[in-house]
């Protein structure tokens, strides 16, 4: 008996060290690490992605040409098969140019200006003859209360500057934000005509910053517009200095009936595990002003890039691990949700998922939503990404697109956290293009999300 219970004892200990990661996952981590630094896919995947076919608003040509490409990229990398996820997607288009003329009074003169305006993605155009009206200026919603009876037949401009004191900028955006997808209703129901918002940016150039709104169907559908900062600043000191700001706003946008889309999804399958899924992805669609560059081509290609690894290293997973690239993230989350609800029907097991939709920045580290039991866990693989600046581990995180996984089935997930210094420069901007990404700092983001999947397929959580 004794002899036995030692046998339990000492296999017991055996599978508690090997629960443990260790040299040789360091050693593992390094190698993965030195081929996708070395290796040129990934930049002439986001070079194709961004020059060849450019932005990618849901339903758009450019979303085929994209759903198209990703399904080859898959191909590419090894993944042992590739599925398209079929899902009915918002139609939004811009229709036009979108345009904006202010007057106001100097010394006893009418004058006017053009500034830099961008139709606010889902929003319903002013037609061809414009909205005209007087500007009234509010620089919270509470003040647009106070001022309710001052709204009726005038332009609202939301002038909300983001927090400065926020180091982490996506907190200043999480607050702001708010503006831009409920502003033009809560004007809208006090009788404002249209609205303009102070773009989403901390960005010293006059680019505006579009980006999803949405209405409440109990008010009047108006134009809503973001505004290039610089010229946000300069029709603050026309309203400051009471000049008789007016306003004439031209924009075009329309919904049209939903149509398909795809989500792409590359898998290589689990050796011992095969119906438990780990999933990792970045979403393929971008607004229409700009490349999508890092929003979320990085996301894109970092998601392809650890699957190419993977197969070239000869790395079979315990686990299924499913590679996807979500369809419509930025106006409607339609793939995502696709997701989640196709996995939930089939029964399928998902134990994590990750997502990169913060940038192709420096990385940090990762935001994690995970149990308490699982958190402790992870702090012990902290220094395996300390050689590539990934070890930053904060609780709370996730992403639009894995979210609904984690509603529907309580799955665990995870965020990469880049830098986000810059982020806020170029997000739904026409900033966001190819030369504003650095290649080496997109390559650190895909070792940190290889390492983690690989720990995650080899300890669990």
């Amino acid at each position: 008996m004794r002899k036995i219970a030692l046998s339990v004892l000492l296999a017991s200990s055996l599978g508690a060290v090997a629960q443990q990661p260790g040299t040789a996952d360091s050693v593992f981590i390094r190698k993965v690490a030195n081929n996708i630094l070395v290796d040129r896919t990934m930049y002439s995947n986001l070079h194709y992605l961004t020059k060849q076919i450019g932005g990618r608003l849901a339903g758009s040509p450019q979303m085929v040409m994209a759903e198209k490409w990703g399904e080859k990229a898959m191909q590419a990398a090894g993944a042992d098969k590739v599925e398209l996820q079929e899902c009915m997607v918002p139609h939004w288009v811009r229709g036009g140019k979108d345009k904006a003329i202010v007057s106001f009074s100097d010394k006893g003169k009418r004058l006017s200006k053009n500034i830099e305006v961008l139709a606010l993605g889902n929003s319903l155009g002013s037609g061809a003859k414009g909205v005209k009206a007087p500007v009234i200026e509010v620089h919270s919603f509470d003040e647009l209360e106070q001022q309710k009876n001052n709204i009726k037949g005038k332009i609202v401009f939301y002038n909300v500057p983001f927090e400065e004191t926020f180091v982490e900028t996506f907190q200043a955006y999480g607050k702001n934000v708010k503006y831009r997808g409920q502003g033009a209703s809560r004007a809208a129901k006090y009788g404002a005509v249209a609205v303009l918002i102070r773009s989403m940016s901390h960005s010293v150039d006059n680019h505006p910053h579009t980006g999803a709104m949405g209405y409440d169907t109990a008010y009047p559908k108006i134009p809503a517009a973001a505004v290039g900062l610089r010229d946000v600043e300069w029709l603050d000191s026309l309203y400051q200095k009471q000049q008789g700001v007016e306003a004439q706003l031209f924009t075009y946008g329309k919904m049209l009936p939903d149509t398909i889309g795809h989500s792409v999804i590359g898998e290589l399958t689990g050796s011992d595990f095969p119906n438990q899924v780990i999933t990792v992805g970045g979403h393929l669609d971008s607004w229409d002003v700009n490349e999508g560059a890092n929003d979320d081509g990085t996301g894109v290609v970092q998601t392809i890039e650890v699957l190419r690894a993977f197969k070239a290293m000869g790395f079979k997973p315990k686990h299924t691990i499913r590679f996807v690239l979500f369809a419509n993230e930025e106006n409607g989350s339609r793939g995502g949700k696709k997701y989640a609800e196709t996995g939930k029907a089939k029964g399928e097991q998902h134990i994590f998922a990750l997502e990169s939709d913060e940038g192709g920045f420096t990385p940090r580290g990762f935001g994690f939503t995970v149990p308490d039991k699982s958190w402790e866990k992870i702090q012990a693989w902290k220094p395996l990404f300390t050689p590539y600046y990934g070890d930053q581990f904060t609780r709370g995180g996730g992403g639009t697109d894995i979210e609904p996984l984690a509603a529907a089935m309580g799955t665990p997930m995870a965020g990469l956290r880049p830098d986000s210094q810059r982020y806020f420069d170029i997000h739904h901007s026409a900033n966001d293009v190819l030369e504003n990404v650095n290649i080496r700092e997109v390559k650190l983001g895909a070792i940190n999300m290889a390492a983690l999947l690989y720990l995650v397929d080899q300890y669990g959580l």
